[in-house]
């Protein structure tokens, strides 16, 4: 597997370009950059074997050039290589295009100095994530893999990882302060000492990234190439964002809490702020957390103090909070403004949306996860075990239903083990197949409110939501 960074001061340009290569296989992309200064901070913290380099970028001209070089990595130019068959289209290249180019880079591999590719410990690792999935190493961005995903609690190590910048360099609890201000009527700053001597809450929550699942839509859309395992479950302790508020005293005016972290953007990227509207900040299950699973919450997931919303999408539980402004209007950040938007009404496959027609995501939608057996199994005739698990955001889980017809009958799984608002329920389910045969397993979870998990996921420019059936073929012998 061979390492990449890319860099190129045309985000969309790295969303594409990231996304062919996921798709091709044989590369991994650790680290993006949008500068030929920022790329020396990416190169040194995740030591790829090769840098994709758009040689156009101005930067690049003249000394920086040599500066990146001088680093000892490979690098491949994007724009010098069109004279060498290599078609570049920002938004389009075709397979056997991306093939070449990739036959390109393993042939600089196989003849670069051995030395080139000494790997340091890789963020992962640091992170004490190595079972997990690199979609990114900067910022960290790890999968988990469906098997893993096997307990009502997922484990600290197992957990996946999303983050949209870099983990912030300095984390000392004894010096961390959460700053509160704007329309309150007593602007303050706590400790994390003080948040902890407030009134103690624990909250079990199902947290999952809005674009768990955003490889399988077609056509395909930009972002982190998830697959299923953007998901996980924890136990959350801290202090409820009201009572935090309330000290503040929020006024008649506050609409909106506005969520600042300690992680800062690269270049022009824009800052990582979310809001939460008011009635959500104010629930007694909204908090702002400093434990997970009994342990203080992992530099990678926000320490020293995260706040956790459950029941919507994961973005919203901003990690490393060190801010909250109360607004009496919305937010004017790229990350409510822009980001995290879906269209408010159904749409054909990869036809354009107008912004005045996307709304904020907030709540989880209803959705199941097989998670035994694993695709490709093989089983002799005989009985076959089936299990998993459903979610559905604020809204419990009222039934899943198992198919291995394709569709034309459903059977009920069992609703087994743990079950607590705002978390997946495990579900069960035993079959028998009496001769050799190819089974596809779908199953399909129904919510309190009785919302059926669709068959087929609504397309959308973000790739936000994938909830279709889940399936898994097997082979019976």
């Amino acid at each position: 597997m061979i390492r990449v960074v890319l860099v190129d001061d045309e985000p969309p340009a790295r969303v594409r370009m990231r996304q062919l290569l996921d798709a091709a296989g044989g590369v991994v992309v650790v680290g993006e950059a949008g500068s030929a200064v920022e790329a020396r901070d990416v190169i040194r913290d995740t030591r790829p074997d090769l840098l994709f380099l758009d040689v156009e970028m101005p930067e690049v001209r003249g000394t920086a050039l040599p500066r990146l070089v001088g680093l000892g990595f490979a690098f491949v130019g994007l724009a010098s290589l069109v004279g060498q068959g290599f078609r570049y289209n920002p938004l389009m290249i075709s397979r056997r295009d991306l093939l070449v180019q990739l036959g390109m880079v393993g042939a600089i591999a196989r003849v670069a100095p051995g030395d080139l590719f000494a790997q340091a410990p890789t963020a992962a690792q640091r992170y004490g994530k190595e079972k997990l999935l690199v979609r990114s190493l900067r910022p960290p961005d790890f999968e988990t893999p469906v098997a893993l995903l096997d307990s009502f609690i997922t484990p600290n190590d197992l957990f996946y990882v999303r983050s949209h910048l870099p983990v912030p360099a300095q984390l000392d609890a004894a010096t961390w302060a959460l700053k509160i201000g704007g329309q309150v009527n007593s602007p303050l700053a706590l400790s994390i000492d003080e948040i902890k001597k407030l009134p103690a809450v624990t909250v079990t929550v199902t947290l999952e990234c809005a674009g768990n699942g955003r490889s399988f839509f077609e056509p395909a859309v930009a972002g982190i190439q998830w697959e299923k395992g953007a998901v996980s479950t924890a136990r959350f302790t801290g202090a409820r964002l009201s009572d935090v508020l309330k000290r503040a005293g929020v006024k008649t005016t506050g609409k909106n809490v506005e969520m600042h972290a300690a992680d800062r953007p690269l270049g022009t990227m824009p800052a990582f702020v979310r809001q939460v509207p008011m009635a959500k900040a104010m629930h007694p299950d909204t908090i702002l957390a400093y434990d997970m699973n009994g342990q203080p919450i992992p530099a990678v997931h926000g320490f020293p103090l995260r706040a956790i919303v459950p029941g919507w999408e994961g973005a919203y539980s901003v990690k490393w909070l060190n801010a909250l402004n109360v607004l009496d209007k919305d937010s004017d950040s790229f990350w409510v403004v822009t980001g995290y938007r879906f269209p408010n009404r159904r749409i054909a496959p990869g036809a354009a949306v107008d912004a005045k027609d996307m709304l904020p995501l907030t709540g989880l939608v209803v959705k199941s996860l097989i998670t035994t057996p694993a695709a490709g199994a093989s089983f002799a005739p005989g009985k076959v075990a089936v299990g998993g698990f459903a979610w559905a955001g604020e809204t419990d889980i009222a039934r899943v239903d198992i198919s291995i017809d394709n569709g034309a009958t459903w059977a009920p799984a069992r609703l087994v083990g743990e079950q607590a608002k705002y978390t997946w329920r495990r579900f069960e389910h035993t079959f028998t197949v009496s001769s050799p045969q190819s089974v596809l397993i779908l199953s399909r979870a129904t919510d309190s409110k009785g919302t059926v998990q669709p068959a087929v996921s609504q397309w959308n420019p973000s790739g936000y939501l994938w909830n279709q059936y889940d399936d898994v073929r097997v082979e019976v012998k």
